[in-house]
């Protein structure tokens, strides 16, 4: 597992307690010590025990020797970085699976593009779902969707992860799950503003169900499939960071509702909130392909134009289109 953050220990950390030899990669050597000597990551999963098969260290080659199975699990600012640091310790062939929900902040480019572009040889997938990583930490109940053209990627991943607390399910949508999973986070800030603001349970359910309409039409334009986001990296994601305080980008919104600046919100928040860069790429993406996003165009108003929240919530009220379902079967 590259990437010490909160999901990467969680999961790599399930992967252990499954009774396999794990390594969990941190680029901070006195804090990779640190934790494997106290068996717990107290920055990011606080009074979580780690496993006796999980080993902790900031040697990359030595926690890529003889690897099966790579997950990257790190910001989408350092992934390039990351992958290319890391390209040199993997074989052809190795399994590769990305976690991270977001784009590469040099334009349009998912993570698994990412991936293709810097480990040509590996077998690629990318995992996304409603998986806050603190109740995977306390064994809640959660399911997440391994994404990838490969069956046996997605067969070893469900392997390795499955656990009587943790459910795994397969879809061969990559395009599709990973535009779920970076688009949402756009919707966690405006949900985490509106939460706020105590605008109620019906703006709320307005909110969650035109963001998913407005993902939905986003990525079928793209040609992603547009079922794919009634699945749990769809509508199940977008309901679990549009309503937990344990959402990064929910309690940027928040901040910003509450009359922080978007720059000490994120310094408050102290870890990244993929939300802010998608927002950006995707208002610019929308834009050049005619898209119509009201909602990602009004983030994007207050994040990026100066816009007030209020002045932005007011317009949007007048400027939305009336059809409801926009994708019928038959």
């Amino acid at each position: 597992m590259l990437g010490g953050g909160s999901f990467g220990t969680a999961i790599a950390n399930m992967v252990a307690g499954n009774g396999h030899e794990a390594v969990l990669w941190m680029r901070d050597a006195a804090y990779a010590a640190q934790c494997q000597a106290s068996r717990s990551n107290p920055r990011y999963l606080p009074d979580y025990p780690l496993d006796p098969n999980l080993s902790i260290t900031a040697d990359l080659a030595a926690a890529l020797a003889g690897a099966r199975l790579v997950f990257f699990s790190v910001p989408s600012t350092a992934f390039r970085a990351v992958a290319r640091l890391a390209a040199p310790h993997i074989a052809a062939g190795t399994v590769v699976i990305s976690t991270a929900k977001g784009f590469a902040p040099e334009g349009f480019l998912r993570m698994s593009e990412v991936l293709a572009e810097e480990l040509p040889g590996a077998r690629i997938g990318v995992i996304s779902g409603p998986n806050l990583a603190r109740e995977v930490a306390r064994h809640a109940i959660t399911a997440t969707v391994i994404a990838s053209a490969d069956p046996e990627v997605c067969a070893l991943v469900q392997a390795l992860l499955v656990t009587p607390y943790f459910r795994v399910y397969a879809n061969p949508d990559v395009f599709g799950v990973e535009l779920a999973g970076a688009l949402k986070n756009i919707y966690a800030i405006e949900a985490g503003m509106a939460t706020q603001m105590g605008l109620g349970q019906n703006t709320m359910a307005v909110l969650l169900t035109r963001s998913l309409a407005e993902m939905t039409r986003f990525a079928a334009t793209l040609g992603a499939n547009p079922m794919t986001f009634l699945g749990l990296g769809g509508v199940g994601d977008l309901f679990v960071t549009c309503t937990s305080p344990l959402s990064r980008n929910f309690r940027i919104g928040r901040a910003l509702a509450a009359g922080d600046s978007l720059e000490a919100a994120v310094a408050a928040i102290g870890q990244v909130a993929e939300g802010i860069n998608t927002t950006r790429i995707v208002k610019r993406k929308a834009d050049e392909l005619g898209i119509y996003m009201p909602l990602a165009s009004a983030l994007h108003a207050v994040l990026f134009e100066g816009r007030s929240i209020s002045r932005v919530l007011a317009g949007m009220a007048v400027s939305e289109r009336s059809d409801d379902v926009e994708f019928r079967v038959g």
